[in-house]
């Protein structure tokens, strides 16, 4: 998907992706929409994982797109975009360079290029996984984004590493967060299993 690398600069840097619009997210579209026309492909047994940024596509993806993506595992994904706005411009005390005039126009169009911004049309069964001591995409991401997916009845589950950053330094912690991924796409995908939304 767009602000990948090794794709050249354009690629990797499109107008008004991440926290300015999410249009990367249409590749992770149409890269399902491709999968739906295989005759190979069972179009209800798409899902979709990944970390960090690929943890936003994620949840991006089950939020706007529970129709297409019928699971997913969110590995320490960002989920507010505005919430680390106001972290990189200071926006809760002085104000930094860097940031914009229209500051509440730009912390507009990053909670609308977010995840938390479409859980009223969230549907489909997640699994979340995060590092307690995350440095990069702060903890309370997913806390919030629990919280949300809780009161719009979303069936979740979740994998909280103790002492973990973002890049989980144990081996061990690795094994779990893909056989969890595994074993939650097995489970929901393959065998059918319902995920409670009370947990």
């Amino acid at each position: 998907y767009r602000t990948g690398i090794m794709y050249g600069r354009a690629f990797e840097q499109p107008p008004h992706a991440g926290w300015r619009g999410a249009s990367e997210y249409q590749d992770i579209v149409a890269g399902a929409k491709y999968l739906q026309a295989l005759p190979y492909v069972d179009p209800n047994r798409i899902g979709l994982w990944g970390g960090s940024y690929g943890g936003y596509l994620t949840a991006m993806g089950l939020a706007r797109n529970s129709d297409i993506f019928k699971a997913g595992v969110d590995m320490h994904g960002v989920h507010d975009w505005s919430m680390f706005l106001t972290h990189w411009w200071g926006l809760l005390g002085r104000r930094q360079a860097g940031a914009p005039p229209d500051i509440a126009q730009a912390m507009k169009l990053a909670w609308e290029s977010s995840p938390d911004s479409s859980v009223a049309k969230w549907k489909s069964p997640v699994l979340m996984i995060q590092g307690d001591d995350d440095r990069n995409v702060p903890f309370n991401q997913s806390v919030d984004l629990v919280q949300r997916l809780r009161a719009h009845h979303v069936p979740f589950e979740t994998l909280v590493f103790p002492d973990e950053i973002h890049g989980f330094l144990r081996w061990g912690t690795w094994m779990r967060a893909y056989t969890a991924t595994t074993n939650f796409f097995v489970r929901v995908l393959i065998k059918g299993e319902k995920i409670s939304t009370n947990n």
